[in-house]
Parts: C-alpha cells; sequence; structure tokens
C-alpha cells in the first residue's frame, strides 16, 4: 500500500511540475508575442521613413535634399 502512495504522490509531483512548466512556457511565449509585435511597428516606421526619404512627398516638401555640388 505504501508503494501505490508514494507513487500517487510521485505522479501529483510530476503534473504539478508540469504545470508550472506550462504556465512558464505560456508567459515565455506572451513576451515573446509583445515583442514581435514592437518589433514590427519599429520595422514599419522604419520603412516608411526610408520610403519618405527615397520618394519626397508631391506637395512640394522635400524631406532631404542634394546638396548643390551634385
Amino acid at each position: 500500500m505504501t508503494t501505490e502512495l508514494e507513487r500517487l504522490l510521485e505522479i501529483e509531483s510530476t503534473i504539478t511540475h508540469q504545470d508550472r512548466q506550462i504556465q512558464d512556457l505560456s508567459d515565455m511565449v506572451g513576451q515573446q508575442w509583445k515583442e514581435i509585435d514592437r518589433l514590427k511597428k519599429h520595422l514599419s516606421r522604419a520603412t516608411e521613413r526610408l520610403e519618405n526619404l527615397e520618394n519626397p512627398s508631391e506637395d512640394g516638401t522635400v524631406t532631404h535634399e542634394v546638396p548643390p555640388h551634385y
């Protein structure tokens, strides 16, 4: 009977450990998802800025002028 109790306790301990690992992994995935979203926004802003430098707006505003010696 003691072996059955020990086995049950070991199984419960294993389940508790796995539950904690699953929660830790879930938290890590959540943090990584936030970081990915932040990096996507940063990349989008950088891409937009680069496009504005390569193609000035049509309203005549030049964001980057070529120096006169060119």
